[in-house]
């Protein structure tokens, strides 16, 4: 019975996901209805004292982030910059080849340290434009952002700044740049997968004489808006974002040591002061630096256009950012809701089972993130349940953590993207698409996604490659 109610909990949430509620609404709901058939007293305490605690302990840790990169998105869109950089790589490929125009695109949005949830945003108008000239299905468009933002520049490029790739650094003390050689080889794995199958579909597609389509709804409406920037300078701010990461990175631990302490008010003998492990802290800290540096850069180079519409463009950044990182955590606090239920000891019971260190973390990453609907609270959730357990057990088979934060990034990044996903349901909402219409595509890179773990583990094992 315990079991059953985990899992309609989960099928509950992924239903009302697939029916149009924010999960923001609805995940606590599901959470606290298996709390409610579990023990009816313990609803009200659990609410306040974990989901509300796991909530509130994301938010704290990765709202910068969030938040940063949703200003830092806005100002590449409302710059020039983003249409200068689509415009660079169409001219480079040609219109015919929207589909890999738009995957470099967000992979160069992504990487360069913007929100997978702002690339969605900023590349949709673009990429309409691309597909209508090229006449290629618009059911096809989410599939192809969701390959430009969500794969390889998401968690397994070495050092992407997206969180699912920080977040392990404050689990193994490892850095964004771990296992780099594994990392390249399963981007190549991810790549070459979905960019396949995404042309295969394009075949098909005008075999059939399926083409762009009519009557889509939220049909962006194309304009000229923002200043003509130069390509190399347009992607200035992304370069800055991307190596400042790793100086400030280099900077904070040889800065500080091994913790950084702040005493604001020596004066006071009873002062206490405030004292944060740097080991914990510096990927997300080197971060949110690299960003601050960007934003700086974006507004130096496109001010003239930014400066009339920059309060309007924070203010756009902050609330996405806000609906982001609820979306996040509210499904992070429905994860350890969940993980706290007797039926999920059942399911941790069964993982535990899973004697190799590198298949159990992919397995169990994957089914939380599947659990979670969320990359980042479900990798979260599973670090902080059971890392003691992966480190020992990589210690004990002479297993390096890079690699452990390698395979652990990877697999946040596999079965997270079921229908209830925030980001998913973000980017449908954005394409003026449903489910129906346009996630079956979806799903193949969300398998395709899925074995990434698992190729990187057979590479590891074949080769010694990290």
């Amino acid at each position: 019975m315990s079991l059953i109610i985990c899992l309609g909990a989960l099928a509950a949430l992924i239903f009302l996901a697939y029916r149009g509620f924010s999960v923001i609404l609805v995940a606590p709901l599901a959470a606290m209805a298996a709390v409610l058939l579990t023990d009816p007293s313990a609803v009200a305490p659990a609410f306040s004292g974990l989901f509300m605690e796991k909530l509130a302990s994301f938010v704290k840790l990765y709202f910068p982030v969030f938040l940063l990169g949703a200003v830092f998105g806005k100002l590449i869109e409302v710059s020039g910059a983003a249409r200068a950089i689509v415009g660079g790589i169409t001219r480079l490929f040609g219109p015919g080849h929207a589909i890999l125009a738009i995957t470099i695109v967000g992979m160069v949005l992504t990487y360069g340290g913007v929100s997978v949830f702002v690339v969605v945003f900023a590349t949709y108008p673009f990429a309409v434009e691309m597909f209508r000239q090229a006449d290629i299905p618009k059911r096809l468009l989410p599939a192809t952002i969701a390959f430009s933002a969500f794969t390889i520049t998401m968690d397994a490029l070495p050092g992407t700044p997206q969180i699912q790739n920080i977040i392990p650094t404050t689990f193994f003390r490892t850095t964004a740049y771990a296992a780099p050689w594994l990392s390249l080889a399963s981007a190549a794995f991810t790549f070459g997968l979905c960019f396949a199958y995404l042309r295969w579909q394009q075949r098909r597609a005008q075999q059939r004489g399926e083409g762009y389509g009519t009557g889509h709804r939220n049909e962006p409406d194309i304009g000229e808006g923002g200043s003509a920037l130069p390509v190399w300078l347009a992607v200035l701010p992304l370069l800055l974002v991307a190596v400042g990461n790793r100086l400030f990175l280099a900077l904070v631990q040889s800065g500080y040591g091994e913790s950084a302490v702040a005493l604001l008010n020596p004066a006071v003998p009873t002062a206490k002061p405030v004292v944060q492990e740097v080991t914990a802290n510096a990927a997300l800290w080197s971060l949110e630096a690299a960003l601050l540096l960007g934003i700086a850069a974006t507004v130096a180079i496109g001010w003239s256009t930014i400066r009339e519409r920059f309060a309007e463009a924070s203010q756009a950044a902050i609330g996405g950012s806000l609906l982001a990182s609820l979306n996040t955590a509210s499904e992070y606090g429905f994860g350890a809701v969940i993980a706290a239920l007797p039926g999920f000891h059942q399911i941790a019971t069964a993982l535990s089972t899973i004697r190799d260190p590198l298949l159990n973390v992919a397995v169990t990453t994957n089914i939380l993130c599947g659990i979670t609907g969320s990359a980042s609270g479900g990798l979260s959730l599973t670090l902080g349940a059971f890392a003691d357990r992966f480190i020992a057990a990589a210690n004990a088979s002479g297993i390096p953590l890079d690699v452990l934060h390698r395979i652990a990034s990877l697999a946040s990044g596999g079965m997270d993207t079921l229908p209830h996903n925030g980001a998913i349901i973000t980017l449908l909402a954005v394409t003026g698409l449903t489910h129906r219409e346009a996630y079956k595509d979806i799903f193949v890179i969300t398998i395709i996604k899925t074995l990434t773990a698992f190729f990187a583990i057979a590479v590891y094992y074949g080769t010694g490659l990290a």
